[in-house]
């Protein structure tokens, strides 16, 4: 028999008991498109955390105080004075950094007219914005006059635009922050969520010096609450973070036995870190789809056995008027061949389709790609000929049948 004839005998087979054809499909259909959606979900996942640590700025180090020093005596736990505008001074003098930023942060109520928001205000000095490399939409940033006059301005973000003031213009509106006066100067460019899921749009933006003066008062008027540094392209971040600590240890006069009391966040190894992360969860996601593709393959193979058994008949006279074993097991092959290529280009439709059903409904980015698609493909076209051959192979070692003797 030809393979087109096989085809044809398949599909009729299959045509005769079309409501078990129809569910041994739905388990294929079901595999496919788990396959297709866990694998949507999790490279969605990857390339929102990816795409949210880019959103912080490349090339960063991000320097944390660790424990307070007063006196000598040290105190874990009480880690916010241990870094300072000076060091920020300091740091800046490097060959190896372009740019430092510091930064002092407090959540307040803000206030317009009679609408109340809660957002998060960053004291910062003027190179907040080239290490953050956040754009404005419109209006101005911090400049350094601003920060010598400890001026009451503000750049607010977007989400703080959009809840304060709806569409309406907002530079130059003024807004009460612990109920004083700051003037809006600008409006940040959309950020999106950070790593931890924190809207790094709802921010609002004041010069350090105001921040202290007005806001976020401490006894220690020169503290700050962590360091930004933007390292040269061509210094590797590991390079530049052993400088980092050699020149704190040094300002902050820390004898060899002492431990440092501030910490060097490198931010590719964060990116490094949450990219691993985020491929396991992929992987585990698609494992346990992949699961419910054997259960489709394990029915497979029950429903041809069934089949094997019903027509044993029809199998004994094919072979008897001299069909070989040959043509038995492709036939039987190409019947789970047909079931599982059914039951994978269903799926694919059915899983591209739910993957953007669940996006539209829930706050989840999916990525649909093209290599999930024809892994999902090539793996049920595999299940359909792996759990097929054995019932094919049963079905072609059978004996001829002699036909009824004719009354």
């Amino acid at each position: 028999m030809s393979f087109f004839d096989c085809c044809l005998e398949a599909f009729s087979s299959l045509r005769q008991n079309y409501l078990r054809t129809a569910l041994t499909v739905l388990g294929i259909v079901i595999g496919v498109m788990s396959v297709i959606v866990m694998l949507a979900v999790g490279r969605g996942v990857q390339t929102q955390v990816t795409d949210t640590i880019s959103s912080i700025g490349s090339n960063l180090l991000v320097v944390w105080p660790q424990m307070q020093t007063s006196n000598r005596v040290k105190r874990p736990g009480t880690g916010s004075v241990t870094l300072t505008l000076d060091d920020a001074t300091e740091l800046s003098y490097l060959d190896e950094i372009e740019e430092v930023a510091s930064v002092i942060a407090k959540s307040f109520q803000i206030q317009f007219q009679e609408i109340n928001w809660n957002a998060r205000v960053s004291g910062i000095s003027p190179a907040y914005n080239e290490v953050r490399d956040w754009n404005l939409v419109f209006g101005s940033y911090i400049s350094e006059q601003d920060m010598k006059s400890s001026d009451r301005i503000a750049v607010i973000g977007l989400t703080v635009a959009r809840e304060l003031f709806g569409k309406a213009d907002v530079v130059g509106k003024i807004i009460r922050i612990k109920n004083i006066p700051f003037r809006i100067v600008g409006v940040l460019a959309e950020k999106g969520s950070s790593i931890t899921g924190r809207d790094q749009d709802n921010t609002i933006l004041v010069p350090i010096t105001s921040a202290r003066k007005y806001l976020i008062k401490s006894k220690y008027p020169r503290s700050v609450s962590y360091i930004i540094l933007k390292v040269k392209e061509e210094i590797g971040l590991e390079v530049a973070e052993s400088i980092v600590e050699q020149v704190l240890r040094k300002s902050h006069k820390l004898r060899a036995d002492e431990k440092n009391d501030f910490s060097v966040s490198n931010l590719a190894d964060i990116s490094s870190t949450a990219s691993t992360a985020t491929e396991a969860l992929t992987v585990l996601l698609a494992s346990i789809a992949g699961i419910s593709l054997l259960v489709g393959g394990v029915g497979i193979m029950n429903i041809m056995l069934v089949s094997v058994t019903e027509r044993t008949r029809e199998i004994g006279v094919r072979l008897a008027i001299g069909a070989t074993q040959r043509d038995i097991l492709k036939q039987f092959l190409i019947e789970s061949s047909l079931v599982c290529l059914t039951g994978g280009l269903v799926g694919i439709l059915v899983g591209i389709g739910l993957s953007y059903v669940i996006a539209a409904l829930a706050p989840v980015f999916v990525e649909v790609s093209l290599s999930s698609i024809l892994i999902s493909f090539f793996i049920s076209i595999g299940i359909g000929i792996f759990f097929g051959w054995y019932p094919a192979r049963k079905a072609s070692k059978m004996e001829p049948v002699v036909a009824l003797r004719m009354e």
